[in-house]
């Protein structure tokens, strides 16, 4: 059994909700990634901040993006997988709420992520596939 241990990128780092996008844009530079877990006060996942979020959501409105903070940016329920989790729980969670990246948490610890990169050296290409189509699919309109 491939488990999301298997797969993830080790080495995820957390941003602070109390961090501004400023210091957040220059730690995904450091690390080289466009998404970083957003963790509150107990090291517990509140959300995730990508480098989209900082352009499309604090620059583009005219916000200064060293007085906004993660936490400002955290909307909605954060997502997460177990590093036991079997692969197809992995793509499940994926595919059920349409999202391209994936903290993996181990005894209440984030232990890596799971990005697309990481799916395609670890899947074949009909999974691949599969899993786009359901990611990248349109959301109903309501």
């Amino acid at each position: 059994m491939t488990t999301a241990g298997d797969i993830m990128h080790r080495g995820a780092q957390w941003i602070p909700a109390h961090e501004t996008l400023d210091r957040a844009a220059q730690l995904m530079r450091e690390l080289n990634v466009g998404a970083l877990p957003i963790s509150d006060q107990n090291e517990r996942l509140c959300g995730i901040l990508t480098d989209r979020d900082i352009v499309v959501g604090c620059v583009a409105v005219g916000h200064d993006p060293s007085k906004v903070t993660a936490g400002d940016m955290a909307q909605g329920t954060p997502r997460w997988i177990d590093a036991d989790a079997d692969i197809r729980d992995v793509l499940r969670e994926m595919q059920d709420h349409q999202i391209r990246r994936l903290p993996v948490i181990e005894n209440k610890r984030l232990v890596g992520m799971i990005s697309e990169a990481d799916l395609a050296h670890h899947l074949t290409g009909d999974q691949i596939h599969t899993w786009a189509e359901n990611v990248y699919a349109p959301t109903p309109t309501r």
